[in-house]
């Protein structure tokens, strides 16, 4: 019987892929294809948006001048001569007026520039409004200037700053009531003589707001003042006494009702929103306590009420991440209570504490579903972050408030209820699928 020959099995090298190991590594060229593609998609959307953003605001910082040699005349400035700054202040802005129209009118015609049918007065209204403020507020600061010829860059109108950012055009200033094609070829003639030029307008850091008729003359640097007082006293104020309420329910406060009460009161107030906040502003604090509207002291009271809980929670939790060892050592080496604490735990938890003030400060936290933008509170946030953590995964209300809230904070689990609705309300607008399931007897979860 004859025997049947085998084939010899031919020895697979590990350089020669197989089928399997191809495909495989094919899968993975498409995966790193398509985050390449994804990551140019989003540094182009992100050029993209740049791009937009200093196209249209970098306009902002340069501004339209006319140079014009005014002649401050002292008959119509000071006709006693006394070059007393009293009488000065009682010329208005409207005597500067003719001043500033003979300027332009005698610049006009150094320059050779003439626009028919258009007189001083009305060649006049390419320069701002707040043009003729100008002078008055040089004039009373220099007194010894009447009489002489100064040279001042007076701010151009915003219909002709415009014209030249991109916004006016001759067919557009054909149907305006403020401006005329007459006007911008005026502009031009006056650009191409030098007599208007646009250059970085850093006014714009400290000029304060400006109203309707002269846009042109408005500045950050009231805002930027009013931001940074209020600021300043939500500081001032939220910091040590957030620091000092932390330290004493921490260290010093007894275990009852009452203590039990202010904590469950202080997890609540840190999810409340800020509508709220500036009701409970307006109601007393303006209509009540009859404080001035605009004052920076009111913003600033608001927002230290806001940003006090956030604060105290986060000082508490920096207070408690410091090891117990590092209490019973300065004890130990016969230090007080009270120097225990402010010489040894308190600069080792100070990085927390003031990560918890700019948090405070920043008090919104912010989340995107379906391209729109949703605002949460501190507690809100921390308790979605802590669901997306491991969606799908069921967390009973106990693993809630000691995820959330800390295993040392006592919180009444009906809490967790409360702000799970708020989270659920904030996320679920328009009737959209909601995300967090409840399930019975069991807790909630996130859906995977």
């Amino acid at each position: 019987m004859r025997r049947r020959r085998k084939t010899p099995i031919q020895p697979k090298s590990i350089l020669a892929p197989d089928a399997r190991t191809r495909r495989r590594n094919a899968s993975e060229a498409r995966f790193r294809l398509m985050g390449l593609i994804a990551v140019t998609i989003g540094v182009l959307t992100l050029v993209g948006l740049l791009t937009s953003i200093l196209s249209n605001g970098l306009s902002s910082f340069r501004q339209s001048y006319i140079s014009l040699d005014v002649n401050l005349d002292a008959a119509r400035l000071d006709k006693e001569g006394t070059r007393d700054p009293a009488n000065i202040a009682k010329v208005s802005t409207f005597g500067y007026l003719p001043l500033i129209e003979t300027a332009l009118a005698d610049a006009m015609s150094a320059k050779g520039i003439a626009i028919d049918g258009m007189n001083a007065k009305a060649a006049s209204e390419i320069i701002s409004k707040e043009a003729p403020a100008s002078l008055r507020n040089y004039v009373i600061a220099k007194p010894t200037s009447i009489g002489e010829t100064v040279t001042f860059n007076l701010l151009a109108a915003g219909r002709m700053d415009g014209y030249y950012k991109g916004r006016v055009t001759m067919e557009s200033a054909a149907l305006d009531r403020n401006t005329s094609p007459e006007h911008l070829q005026l502009a031009d003639r006056l650009k191409k003589a030098g007599v208007l030029v646009t250059k970085f307008n850093w006014d714009f850091f400290t000029a304060p707001d400006a109203s309707d008729t002269r846009p042109e003359a408005a500045g950050l640097g009231v805002a930027i003042l009013g931001s940074a007082y209020m600021m300043l006293i939500v500081l001032v104020l939220s910091l040590p006494l957030g620091v000092a309420a932390s330290i004493y329910l921490d260290e010093f406060a007894p275990q009852n009702w009452f203590t039990d009460l202010i904590e469950v009161n202080i997890a609540n107030l840190a999810a409340v929103p800020s509508i709220v906040f500036g009701i409970l502003g307006l109601t007393v604090f303006i209509n009540y306590v009859g404080l001035p509207q605009s004052a920076p002291v009111v913003g600033g009271l608001v927002l230290t009420l806001m940003t006090l809980p956030t604060i105290i929670i986060a000082t508490r939790a920096a207070l408690k991440a410091v090891p117990p060892s590092i209490r019973d050592a300065a004890l130990g080496v016969g230090a007080s209570k009270m120097q225990s604490i402010f010489h040894h735990v308190l600069p080792l938890a100070m990085p927390g504490i003031m990560t918890g003030t700019i948090i405070g400060l920043a008090q919104t936290h912010r989340v995107h579903r379906k391209s729109r933008e949703v605002r949460l509170g501190p507690t809100e946030f921390r308790l979605l972050e802590f669901l997306m953590a491991s969606p799908g995964r069921v967390y009973s209300r106990s693993q809630l408030l000691d995820g959330v809230w800390g295993h040392d904070i006592y919180v009444d689990e009906r809490t967790v209820d409360v702000h799970v609705g708020r989270l659920r309300k904030a996320l679920n607008f328009s009737n959209m699928q909601d995300v967090i399931r409840t399930v019975r007897g069991a807790g909630y979860s996130m859906e995977a």
